[in-house]
């Protein structure tokens, strides 16, 4: 069996690999929640606009961005499964009910064995089969009660993510690598989110009784969500407005930092990139403009695109929310593997379930609090977002 022994602990080497990876790119995404509400005079509706009042403007409320930035900072460790429920289901099919005898070398017919009964050696290959069958059985099921059942019946964190981008008029921008990432549309058919709730409530009436337009990108569409690909020229001119976002952000050596404005250089700063993308997405700069198309089907099957963004940006339609992979929710599979591979190989070393399960579960917590940590960084570093403001 030590040959079995050595292919699982190469499997678990390499999926620490797979896992380490997916975790940094994950805390090193591209993100700018980008604000489309504009000024509103501070005159009553009933009484005509004066000059005087066409210019005493309500400044734009800062607090959408912070909620969504709050909801999406809230979003990133969720998962389809509970952890907690997932390994005290395994225990106690292990430990009490007695699957652990399966794992037998001479196992029986019953999963009990009587206690003057001989109780032979186990089986590594078996005890691996039985932890990790029940370990993925159970996880499977999780999976399937979440997403037939939970989604649609209790709620849906990502749609109810996409719905208060929408109610927000805040849209979000992820470039999860230097040329790809995803849009979130939430552009407000009403013009604007700065409302009291007299004219928020008949906003959403107008909507529900489709008196008004449709929250899709493209006009007479739903489709919020994109997959992006965009070309090298806009992704050069990103990263300039993010290095100039970075330089203003730190005071400079020969500047006592009490006396720097970092303050007013963050707003002109994130003012600027606000400017930048929402004129991209209105097709403001015709040298980096964008198409929106649907994938092909053998795009769609293999996960990748034909077309490469040379001329033109694409955004592909993603009804399926895909965002959601640059986020723990998306990757359920891979952390479920995972957890696998360390609960088995941790007891295969140990030959106790229960060592497993609490080591399983301390690593959990481990990677959950970095996860939390460096997203909630960078969060705070790529959209400017004040951290005192994120909860």
């Amino acid at each position: 069996e030590e040959p079995f022994v050595t292919y699982v602990g190469c499997a678990f080497a390499l999926k620490v690999v797979q896992f380490l990876h997916k975790l940094f790119l994950q805390v090193s995404v591209d993100i700018f929640l980008i604000d489309w509400e504009r000024p509103r005079t501070k005159s009553s509706r009933s009484v005509p606009a004066t000059e005087e009042t066409r210019h005493n403007s309500a400044p734009v409320s800062i607090w959408r961005t912070y909620f969504v930035a709050n909801e999406w900072n809230e979003l990133q460790t969720i998962r389809k499964i509970s952890p907690t429920f997932q390994i005290i289901a395994v225990l106690f099919f292990l430990e009490v009910l007695g699957f652990s005898n399966l794992a037998l070398r001479d196992p029986w017919a019953t999963l009990e064995r009587p206690p003057q009964a001989y109780t032979p050696p186990y089986s590594l290959t078996l005890r691996y089969g039985v932890a990790a069958t029940l370990w993925l059985c159970i996880g499977l099921l999780q999976v399937i009660f979440f997403t037939v059942f939970y989604e649609h019946f209790v709620e849906d964190k990502i749609r109810q993510f996409v719905d208060l981008c929408s109610v927000s008029n805040v849209s979000v921008l992820l470039l999860s690598c230097r040329c790809f990432g995803y849009y979130i549309h939430g552009r407000s058919v009403h013009g604007h989110a700065d409302t009291n709730m007299e004219e928020m409530n008949n906003n959403l009436k107008r909507e529900r009784e489709s008196l008004c337009g449709q929250r899709g990108l493209v006009p007479n569409s739903d489709i919020q969500t994109f997959q992006v690909s965009i070309t090298n020229r806009l992704r050069m001119q990103y990263d300039r407005i993010q290095d100039s976002l970075s330089r203003r952000s730190r005071p400079s050596r020969l500047i006592d930092a009490s006396t720097a404005n970092l303050s007013e250089l963050q707003f002109r700063a994130y003012n600027t990139m606000n400017h930048f993308l929402g004129s991209i997405i209105d097709h403001g700069h015709p040298d980096m403009d964008y198409a929106v198309r649907d994938k092909l089907m053998m795009e769609r099957v293999i996960g990748m695109e034909f077309m490469e963004a040379t001329d033109k940006s694409l955004f592909y339609n993603d009804e399926a929310h895909s965002f959601s992979d640059v986020l723990f929710y998306g990757n359920e599979a891979t952390l479920l593997i995972f957890d696998t591979l360390f609960f088995c190989v941790v007891d295969l070393g140990s030959q106790s379930f229960v060592l497993a399960a609490v080591l399983t579960y301390v690593q959990q917590t481990i990677f959950r609090f970095i996860r939390n940590s460096l997203g909630r960084r960078n969060l705070i570093n790529k959209t400017l977002v004040d951290q005192r403001f994120l909860i």
